[in-house]
């Protein structure tokens, strides 16, 4: 039976936030647009991108004024509950156009999905690009019926598995559209001949301040069982010269940031030596790039190369998830932790890299107390980001398959969010959650970093801290969302001297510190004591360096009461400004006086650089 002609099909994305990009779409589209140039007069392939923050209403009606004969959903764990609702009301307003849907989330009982959605015509399993390429050629020219299209699930069942896809042969998702003279040519030899498509003169409108996304490669050797990366073993590497042409443009075009979306970027060394190689080497001092690694099997010549980068040239993602052997070996997960702390060590003392660390709770034999074990050794490795995530039971994982084996009850809706394990237990998994927002607010914000050092001297552990913490904010009804930075630091200020009263004066000048190396406020934070200040030293110390700057470098062609104005100079009772991890800030004989310099500040953490200065005796 042929199928109807859809002249025009929409690829639909619905991303978690407006600043990211959804690279499937653009993928599947890029990908015809070269190898299916020929397309018939009229009909067209075009995109449209929304936010699970949109009224699904306005996505809807939005849809429908495109008319599109053809709508085909990317689906994911964050976006399948509009996508549901979606599909629900285009069928009344469109009800000749094709609804198709693919993406993970849809990738893996798709049997039974097309049965509980017959609205559907069908879902494309697995790798899009070819699948999409031949359903385009069978609607628009009927050139084979979707019988004979691998990787489809329609109404009379699965047509098999599609082959992996040579990665080489996918074009650049940012580059504008160009014909290929060698479309038809299926080795790597002709995708290295076409690349000077990949440069441009600017980034698309579509990808104007967003994030944008990047592979250099598909698979993953590793068999995580709560991962679907651990479903594709076989890791194909994309070209390294096309990966350096590609990686070019956007070093070119200044792109704030790139993510790779490699699942573990590093599981080729010379692969990965190479990228970071070319980035060190072509650094535009701008372009921040994200990896995924696993940090235990970095070498040491890549070590030796992150070491010479422009700090926030790059950012590391590293997943620990436990530090449970027996967990770690349930999740097929294979890690030398040794390794791994010497590994994190290295890399903060160069000081150049951001390193994000996760951990899941709710993985199988990791009980309450056996997470706080993990979090408090990850904790010591002393993170830029230390992210409490909670176990997913994804679709199609090896975890899903197991899960009543652990006894691990998950939510029904998306994200399958853990609800308790064996192991673990509902009351425990909302004490998580409590302490999961401290660590967002406190630690993560990174706006207390001399404080909460001193702090957890006062805790048997950090955990147990922002365990402290969280039951002090649930039991007074504090609120978690205020976007008032003055309330966290009162909040943070009052729960401290409840665990050390004699210290508020201390406790004071860490967050005062802590405050204005973040910010030149305007007001001072009612926690703040007086700044006593001799107003005629403090003309003499800024009229001395607007003369002969020792400490406030670059200021020149502004007057003494401008860079006044543009820094501060802060009095303090206590050593607060030094790294107190096993001691408290000494009691000062005499006062000290700190210089924050806002113009200066540490290009990883963005704290203003700061001097501890002498203020001049006034003349007689």
């Amino acid at each position: 039976m042929n199928q109807p002609k859809a002249s025009k099909v929409l690829l639909i994305g619905i991303n978690a936030k407006y600043i990211h990009s959804n690279p499937a779409v653009y993928s599947l589209k890029a990908y015809a647009d070269k190898y299916y140039p020929d397309r018939p007069a009229g009909c067209s392939l075009e995109i449209a991108e929304y936010t699970i923050n949109q009224p699904v209403g306005a996505i809807l009606a939005d849809i429908y004024l495109q008319r599109p004969q053809l709508a085909a959903f990317s689906c994911y764990i964050w976006n399948w509950t509009v996508v549901q609702e979606l599909l629900a009301e285009l069928p009344k307003l469109l009800p000749d156009t094709a609804l198709w849907l693919g993406g993970p989330e849809v990738s893996f009982h798709a049997v039974r999905l097309i049965h509980d959605f017959p609205q559907l015509d069908g879902i494309m399993v697995g790798e899009g690009e070819e699948t999409l390429l031949e359903l385009l050629r069978c609607y628009w020219e009927n050139e084979k019926p979707i019988s004979d299209i691998k990787g489809i699930v329609y109404k009379k069942g699965f047509t098999g598995e599609r082959g992996l896809l040579d990665i080489n042969r996918l074009p650049f998702l940012y580059s504008p559209p160009a014909p290929c003279p060698a479309a038809d040519a299926p080795d790597s030899a002709s995708a290295v001949q076409s690349l000077p498509e990949c440069s441009a003169s600017q980034v698309p409108a579509a990808f104007q301040n967003r994030i944008l996304y990047y592979e250099s490669q598909r698979g993953c050797p590793f068999q995580c069982a709560y991962c679907l990366s651990s479903i594709d073993k076989k890791v194909r590497l994309r070209d390294i010269d096309i990966v350096k042409s590609e990686l070019q443009y956007f070093l070119d075009n200044k792109v704030p940031q790139v993510k790779f979306i490699d699942r573990t970027f590093n599981c080729n060394p010379k692969h990965a030596l190479a990228i970071w190689n070319y980035l060190a080497e072509n650094d535009n001092g701008v372009t921040n790039f994200h990896f995924e690694i696993a940090a235990d099997l970095l070498t040491d010549e890549q070590l030796a190369v992150m070491r010479g980068m422009r700090p926030g040239l790059i950012q590391l993602e590293i997943g620990v998830q436990s530090t449970n052997e027996k967990t770690l070996k349930s999740i097929n997960r294979h890690m030398d932790i040794c390794a791994l702390r010497n590994t994190v060590a290295a890399i903060r003392s160069f000081r150049n890299i951001h390193q994000h660390l996760d951990l899941i709770a709710g993985l199988p034999y990791e009980d309450y107390d056996s997470f706080a074990d993990s979090f408090d050794t990850v904790y010591a490795m002393m993170p830029d980001q230390l992210q409490l995530g909670f176990l997913k039971v994804l679709k199609g994982s090896p975890m899903e398959q197991r899960a009543d084996e652990y006894g691990i009850v998950y939510s029904a809706r998306p994200p399958y969010e853990v609800l308790y394990t064996r192991w673990l237990g509902y009351d425990d998994l909302i004490k998580l959650k409590g302490i999961e927002e401290m660590v967002e607010l406190y630690y993560n914000s990174s706006q207390f970093t001399h404080t909460l050092p001193v702090l957890a001297q006062h805790f048997a552990s950090p955990f147990r801290m922002y365990e402290a913490l969280a039951g002090y904010y649930r039991t007074n009804g504090f609120f978690t969302s205020t976007p008032a930075r003055s309330y966290r630091y009162q909040v943070l200020l009052d729960f401290a001297c409840t665990v050390a009263p004699d210290r508020r004066a201390l406790f004071a000048e860490l967050l005062t510190f802590d405050l204005y190396l973040r910010e030149n406020l305007k007001s001072r934070p009612a926690f703040s004591s007086e700044n006593r200040l001799d107003r005629d030293k403090v003309r003499l110390f800024y009229e001395s360096e607007e003369q002969a700057p020792q400490f406030l470098k670059g200021y020149d062609g502004y007057t003494a009461v401008q860079i006044s104005r543009m820094t501060h100079i802060e009095r303090f009772s206590y050593s607060v400004w030094t790294e107190h991890s096993a001691e408290c800030p000494a009691k000062l004989e005499t006062p000290a006086y700190i210089l924050f310099d806002y113009k200066n500040r540490n290009a990883l953490t963005h704290d203003a650089k700061y001097h501890e200065i002498m203020l001049m005796q006034t003349p007689m």
